[in-house]
């Protein structure tokens, strides 16, 4: 059955050490018994042409039978995430999501994928703040990405507003994710009790 987004990858960004939560890998937390990765890959497959998850420790993700691929420029934390997706898609678009998204939805992704235009991004606002890492970048950023990684360290906001991506205002993203449910991730203890997190 063909998907609605085939010029699109879904990149699940699994990097971090997760120390507030003792080093566990986030993505394999469980929610209603299953792990948080799978769930998002599932969706992924449902609706993009590709999927892979960034991670420098393939050996956690082998069970999911997920395409894993490493950082290319190490230690720059979520921009670098975000620069091996792009370097790795064979899409002209990637939809970026941290693998601790436990409720990523078809419908937050759609309003994403309805916005694409001449920017080189498409990134909701929340409660004032970019959200980079649920948002939809082309591939046609990576070269400014990687000059921005080769001379420090960008911050993902930073580099959303500095590409010029095109911003889904919280009005808009209200109308398709009321509570900002798809923009959920998983920090700290307090986060696994609120969300319902295993």
């Amino acid at each position: 059955m063909p998907v609605p987004y085939p010029d699109v990858t879904g990149a699940l960004i699994a990097g971090g050490r997760a120390l507030r939560l003792g080093g566990r890998v986030k993505g394999l937390l469980l929610v209603d018994g299953e792990p948080l990765a799978v769930r998002s890959l599932r969706l992924f497959d449902r609706l993009f042409g590709g999927s892979l998850v960034v991670a420098n420790d393939p050996a956690p993700w082998a069970p999911l039978g997920a395409r894993v691929v490493p950082d290319v420029v190490p230690d720059k934390g979520a921009p670098g995430g975000l620069h091996a997706a792009l370097s790795a898609a064979a899409t002209p678009w990637v939809f970026a999501a941290a693998s601790d998204m436990p409720f990523l939805s078809a419908g937050a992704i759609a309003l994403l994928c309805a916005r694409r235009g001449a920017a080189p991004a498409v990134v909701p606002r929340w409660r004032g703040r970019l959200q980079p890492l649920h948002a939809l970048w082309s591939r046609a950023a990576l070269p400014a990405l990687e000059a921005a990684l080769r001379a420090g360290d960008p911050s993902l906001q930073w580099f959303a507003r500095e590409v010029g991506a095109a911003v889904v205002e919280e009005d808009d993203w209200a109308a398709v994710d009321p509570g900002g449910r798809a923009l959920e991730n998983v920090n700290t203890p307090e986060d696994l009790v609120r969300l319902g997190i295993g």
